[in-house]
């Protein structure tokens, strides 16, 4: 299978050296399983002073990234990238999900757009037919860390990237929900021992209690992520309400 094209275009490319350097992202992109390539759209402003943004229309505090020179970086890839999937990286984008990082794990190719100052000119994503995409409901300065959060992210999902794929198939959201919890040694820490059922060997009955548990997680912390289960989920949904409602110790039903 060849490997995964990512193109970033970006106003700071060297915000992403050293972490395309280290671990996991690290090896995949030393072993050829994965490219990232950057791109300094500044490169292809026409101006003397390689302007980038302008003043909005209509006033207002900040300056907006131009039309031309975004269009131009993306535009100049085409000798190399399809520019299939343009994502361009904006609070108002819908939300990363796990799901659109399988969907796009499985393209040959993808180009990450990160905005600065107020935003990007409306028109870049009519022109390069791109979605905006958000990883939080929260602000940062530009869009190279989330653009580093997808890289992560779309590494795990390249196969040789972690030794064992298992452990990319019971993180948190590989399979709709969050994930189960974990217990290493000791057995005993301060008091806290590590669940009977996890010594006893019963790979079947660990199975059963670690995806109960990691329902149990997410119908406390995100119970909007419940839609996603069926079959034998939601058996263990309707086992945890019914735990939930039952009367404690002394109590009268």
């Amino acid at each position: 299978m060849a490997a995964l094209r990512i193109d970033v275009l970006t106003l700071f490319p060297e915000m992403f050296a050293g972490p395309l350097q280290a671990g996991l992202l690290g090896k995949a992109l030393r072993e050829g399983l994965l490219t990232v390539e950057l791109t300094q759209i500044r490169d292809f402003a026409t101006d003397k002073h390689r302007t980038v943004d302008d003043a909005p229309y209509g006033g207002g505090p900040g300056m907006v990234m131009k039309c031309e020179p975004l269009v131009a970086a993306a535009e100049g890839l085409r000798d190399r990238n399809s520019l299939e999937r343009v994502v361009m990286l904006s609070p108002r984008g819908r939300s990363l999900t796990q799901a659109m990082i399988r969907e796009w794990a499985a393209a040959p190719d993808l180009v990450l757009v990160c905005g600065r100052y107020e935003g990007i000119d409306e028109r870049v994503a009519k022109a390069l037919g791109a979605e905006e995409v958000s990883i939080g409901d929260y602000v940062l300065s530009g869009g190279e860390m989330p653009a580093l959060v997808i890289i992560e992210a779309l590494s795990r999902m390249i196969p040789g990237v972690v030794g064992n794929f298992e452990s990319v198939e019971t993180d948190s959201f590989y399979n709709g929900i969050l994930g189960p919890p974990q217990y290493t040694r000791p057995q005993e820490f301060r008091g806290m021992e590590v669940p009977e059922v996890l010594r006893e060997g019963n790979h079947a009955v660990i199975e059963r209690w670690r995806r109960k548990e990691a329902i149990r997680q997410t119908m406390r912390v995100r119970p909007d992520l419940l839609d996603r289960c069926a079959g034998d989920d939601t058996k263990l949904i309707r086992e945890l309400k019914r735990e939930q409602d039952a009367p404690l110790e002394g109590e009268t039903p």
